[in-house]
């Protein structure tokens, strides 16, 4: 399988191409967070109720909140913990 990647660290990922893979994840920004990042923490994201435009906004300034790996398909992504078996040619 031919496989393209990218660091989001060094290469951003914009407001759009993170609600377009979100749209393809089927979920919500918020189950995307890392839960366990130092910025999630501070910012007490678990307790503060953001919108999704505001939690996608977090997510572009801070990129660590971002769940890994993000696997793109043709017409879906797979976020965090993927099993194999979701992978297919």
């Amino acid at each position: 399988m031919d496989v393209d990647t990218r660091d989001f660290f060094k290469d951003p990922f914009t407001e759009v191409e993170l609600k377009k893979i979100i749209k393809m994840t089927g979920k919500k920004p918020i189950e995307l967070l890392r839960k366990r990042d130092k910025t999630y923490k501070e910012m007490k994201l678990d307790q503060n109720k953001k919108t999704d435009s505001e939690i996608i906004k977090l997510m572009v300034k801070h990129p660590g909140l971002i769940l890994r790996p993000i696997i793109i398909l043709k017409d879906k992504a797979l976020v965090g913990k993927v099993d194999p078996k979701e992978i297919k040619n």
